[in-house]
């Protein structure tokens, strides 16, 4: 399990070497893989760990270098229906379990990234949707929680496509537009790392404001 996470670690901070590699060795067929690790991640429930946003700015800047396997238009395209269709699947099991989820314990539903998006979703309402493309952990929950919870399919299917369009076509034109900057380059470990902790800082926030809020109920008047 350690050596999973060290790996998934490694993948996620050096993501533009190992695409690079990964295109030298597999070419067109990348895109496959690309498709795969978006939808996974967005429409698997016991997957909320896998990069996103940094995979995507990547993805982009592995774009702008000559010679690339890859395509912007057609890159953009699979990449949106992957996060469109995964967040599909995703509401579909939530709307077949139900309620009942939450009943028994489950050893693939991390019930503190459920909570996580529980609070979200108190706070944002069915803009979470859309909103929860650009947070960590959250991205992964809150297509299933809609479907738990039974929202319209029309409106879920609305705030999705917007959702994984906006997503998408931001993370990628960035790569591909900062990607190659030398200093970029250079500190693109941080750079992935920085991605990571911002896409998280919005759980963190819901965590504190709710913590603060607890702690104020408790207080004797």
């Amino acid at each position: 399990m350690v050596d999973a996470l060290q790996a998934l670690a490694d993948f996620c901070l050096q993501v533009d070497r190992h695409l690079v590699e990964l295109s030298a060795q597999l070419g067109p067929w990348l895109y496959v893989l690309l498709f795969t690790i978006v939808f996974c991640e967005t429409g698997l429930v016991v997957f909320p760990l896998l990069p996103g946003d940094s995979l995507l700015f990547a993805t982009g800047a592995l774009l702008a270098i000559p010679g690339s396997p890859l395509d912007f238009g057609t890159t953009a395209v699979l990449l949106f229906v992957a996060a469109v269709l995964g967040d599909a699947l995703n509401y579909a099991i939530g709307a077949r379990l139900g309620p009942a989820v939450f009943t028994r314990r489950s050893r693939f539903l991390n019930r503190r990234f459920v909570e996580r998006t529980e609070q979200f979703y108190a706070r944002h309402g069915k803009k979470t949707v859309f909103l929860a493309r650009f947070v960590g952990v959250v991205r992964t929950f809150a297509p299933f929680l809609a479907g738990v919870g039974h929202m319209h399919y029309r409106e879920f299917a609305a705030y999705n496509v917007a959702g994984g369009a906006t997503w998408v076509l931001l993370f990628l034109s960035a790569g591909r537009h900062f990607g190659q900057l030398s200093i970029v380059q250079d500190y693109f470990e941080l750079v992935m790392l920085g991605i990571i902790v911002i896409s998280l800082l919005p759980v963190a926030w819901e965590l504190v404001r709710v913590r603060v809020a607890s702690v104020r109920t408790r207080r004797p008047s």
